[in-house]
């Protein structure tokens, strides 16, 4: 990229400068631990090709983002993250955002809905709605969208294992509309791996596991076309206490996986892969952050062409969804959080996201509020419209600093790929603890550095106020528990009971043997089974995933 002579030249005169004088610390680094050097210069990417390595947005290896226009066509999708309690609170929240800007809705359920129980069920006791909405039936998910268009608005939801049993009562619940599964968008989470690896809400081992996710590749390439069918997940990797090297690597090795598993169930990559989606943390580090996004798409680009030669441009593409780093957040001063999820939303957005979702500044302590969710919303509408980010693509490409950390990230990557592959891929490296040991040790530097101030968390462990926390929390509605319960027992009374027998006994029969289940799934769903009837018949064939100790 630059004159070879010219480089010599200034390369002698920035060693012959050598370190300064005066500055703050002894090191500079990444939340990865790499190097920040005082100052970057064409040496530092002579090696990159312009063409093969950065190139042009909308061309292979797609660096600089998968669309030609970027945010100049058409901005990221604004989806705010809610669910809390019931299925009537939480359509009043969406219904509240919609009404203020929001174009996509993105749903959190509460944990026994992501762990496959019904509410009355004995390990869900004293979990009701506590970090989401509550889903125990086809019934909830018809009055979580009451009076929501689902054909107009793409609805995401946050669920893992039991994503599948998910996904077919809100197909179920379109279909009580008159809203044929063609004409459904959005996304389910899906994505199982990161949950052994570092969130824990994994119900069945591996292998059934990853069944269970090809079934809806399979399902939604036949019937649902504007589906995205897994969101390959590292925010909860990050959250977890990983660094932004470890978030890429491992997520892209899960991304890897999947297609793998798909392949080998006789789909073609062109039929599944272009709908494949990412949903990646954004931390703190801003600079880092964009490498991560920009390095992402380029290994993605390069890995699936080596490796099976699309013949389609999309499945090379690497589409994604920011959520704003939770861990960051902090009780003390929490009105500093405003600030912090501004700039990594700024980070995401110059890092070429498709969607967003914005943290309030409130959820250290609870559940948003419904000011609090307004301002984390008001945060991206102002980073769109107001401070031009959105008028030009990839306006850092081209920094010397910018390219160069984006080639660290990449290589940070591919020694995880190479790690990764010597122990003999994902699941087995799973089986392993590899991935648990490494964020564990990480997540306990970073904790050292917390401590020790070598890091400074502002309000945390640098410019302390001994004040009372004065931002009001959402308070939840006590009765809400007793009316889902209500609702839950009118199913059970209301429904036929041998329709729901006869359609379990059918999932049994189609678990045990190697059928596609999503068609049992739906049906048994359209009967009103319950989510905890579904999963259990799952537990009972599949087994109880046990996770390996790690020391």
């Amino acid at each position: 990229m630059f004159d070879q002579q010219k480089l010599e030249v200034r390369r002698g005169k920035r060693e012959r400068k050598g370190s300064q004088p005066g500055e703050r610390k002894d090191r500079f680094v990444t939340t990865s631990g790499i190097p920040i050097q005082r100052l970057y210069t064409p040496e530092d990417i002579a090696e990159m090709d312009y063409v093969a390595d950065l190139g042009f947005p909308g061309e292979y290896p797609f660096l600089r983002g998968i669309h030609y226009t970027g945010h100049r066509g058409r901005l990221w999708t604004m989806r705010m993250f809610a669910g809390f309690g019931t299925a009537e609170e939480t359509t009043e929240r969406f219904k509240y955002l919609l009404s203020h800007g929001e174009t996509g809705l993105s749903v959190a359920f509460d944990m026994p809905t992501l762990m496959g129980y019904d509410t009355d069920a004995p390990e869900a006791r004293g979990e009701f709605g506590k970090c989401g909405v509550a889903v125990s039936s086809l019934a909830d998910m018809e009055a979580l969208f009451q009076g929501i268009p689902m054909d107009k608005v793409t609805t995401s939801m946050t669920i893992n294992s039991p994503a599948a049993v998910i996904w077919a009562m809100y197909i179920a619940a379109a279909e009580k509309k008159g809203i044929p599964m063609e004409r459904l968008g959005g996304t389910i989470q899906n994505a199982i791996l990161k949950e052994y690896i570092a969130q824990n809400e994994y119900l069945f081992p591996p292998q059934p596991s990853m069944r269970l996710i090809v079934d809806t590749f399979e399902f939604g390439t036949k019937y649902l076309p504007l589906w995205n069918t897994i969101s390959i997940s590292g925010y909860h990797i990050r959250e977890a206490g990983a660094t932004a090297a470890q978030e890429l690597a491992f997520t892209l090795a899960d991304g890897l996986t999947y297609v793998e598993a798909g392949v080998e169930r006789g789909l073609r990559v062109d039929d599944f892969a272009p709908r494949l989606s990412f949903f990646f943390n954004v931390h703190n580090d801003f600079f880092e952050e964009i490498a991560k996004f920009r390095a992402a798409r380029r290994i993605w680009a390069r890995e699936m062409k080596r490796r099976y030669d699309p013949q389609n441009e999309r499945s090379l593409w690497l589409r994604f969804h920011t959520q704003t780093a939770g861990c960051t957040l902090t009780a003390q001063q929490p009105e500093n959080n405003t600030v912090r999820v501004a700039l990594q939303a700024l980070a995401a957005v110059l890092g070429g996201t498709q969607s967003l979702h914005t943290n309030s500044l409130d959820e250290a302590w609870a559940l948003p509020s419904d000011k609090a969710a307004l301002i984390a919303l008001r945060t991206q509408q102002i980073i769109a419209h107001e401070t031009g980010v959105a008028s030009t693509v990839d306006p850092l490409g081209g920094s010397f600093m910018v390219e160069a950390l984006t080639n660290k990230m990449e290589e940070a990557c591919y020694d995880y790929f190479q790690r990764i592959d010597s122990l003999g891929g994902v699941i087995p490296a799973i089986e392993k603890g590899f991935f648990q040991r490494e964020i564990a040790e990480a997540a306990y530097r970073h904790q050292q550095e917390i401590e020790s101030k070598e890091r400074i968390v502002v309000g945390l462990n640098e410019y302390v106020l001994d004040e009372p926390v004065a931002v009001p929390i959402l308070e939840m509605d006590e009765e809400g528990e007793r009316r889902h319960l209500e609702r839950l027992n009118r199913v059970r009374r209301e429904r036929s009971s041998r329709d729901v027998s006869g359609r379990l006994a059918e999932l049994r029969r189609a678990a045990q043997g190697r059928e596609n289940l999503m068609p049992y799934i739906l049906a048994a769903v359209r009967a009103y089974a319950t989510l905890g009837e579904i999963c259990d018949v799952f537990r009972e064939v599949f087994g109880v995933y046990k996770p390996t100790e790690v020391v």
